[in-house]
């Protein structure tokens, strides 16, 4: 029977929690950054899901990730779009949070993990932005909704930089000091 180092476990746990709620935010933005990530070799993603950092899944996310800003900004493209992430966005996070569940090394395990995780983690950032949104068309007529989704794209990209950029930058900054050969005396 596999071992399992549970701080292992729990650190790709709390990964997929930050970058599903990531994805409550924006759906594609998050996947295209992992796959990017996962395709400079600078994020470990488990074996059935190495598909993210493949170009036509770069170049897929890579333009949706375009309609998907562009659009939220067009009033009633908007809300057609929130319409649609109702289920697209806690579907993204469901693939994102079971992507980094590299620990895991059954890939259905990984997937209902990710569902179980990922899922509720991508919903309540979309259910929270989805009323935001109504109240600001019913108080602005839309006019404000161009300026909440810019604030809501700097959230996404936070939200990953803490997730996912902060973490590593931390370990490599930890590596160094604890290296006697990279230690300058």
């Amino acid at each position: 029977m596999d071992t399992v180092a549970w701080a292992d476990v729990v650190s790709s746990i709390s990964l997929a929690i930050g970058l599903a709620a990531c994805a409550g935010l924006r759906a594609w933005l998050p996947l295209l950054l992992v796959g990017g990530l996962s395709r400079a070799g600078l994020l470990t993603l488990g074996s059935s899901f190495a598909f993210l950092g493949s170009n036509r899944a770069l170049m897929l996310f890579g333009v949706a990730t375009l309609i998907e800003i562009v659009g939220d900004k067009v009033p009633a493209v908007d809300h057609a779009l929130d319409m649609l992430s109702t289920v697209l966005r806690p579907a993204a996070g469901s693939v994102i949070a079971a992507s980094v569940m590299w620990e895991v090394h059954d890939p259905l395990t990984a997937l209902a993990l990710g569902v179980a995780v990922g899922a509720p983690a991508a919903l309540v950032p979309h259910a929270a932005k989805s009323v935001l949104r109504a109240a600001s068309t019913t108080l602005t007529g839309g006019l404000a909704n161009p300026l909440i989704s810019v604030a809501e794209d700097v959230m996404a990209v936070a939200m990953f930089l803490f997730t996912v950029v902060l973490p590593l930058v931390v370990l490599r900054r930890m590596a160094r000091r604890s290296s006697p050969a990279l230690r300058t005396t």
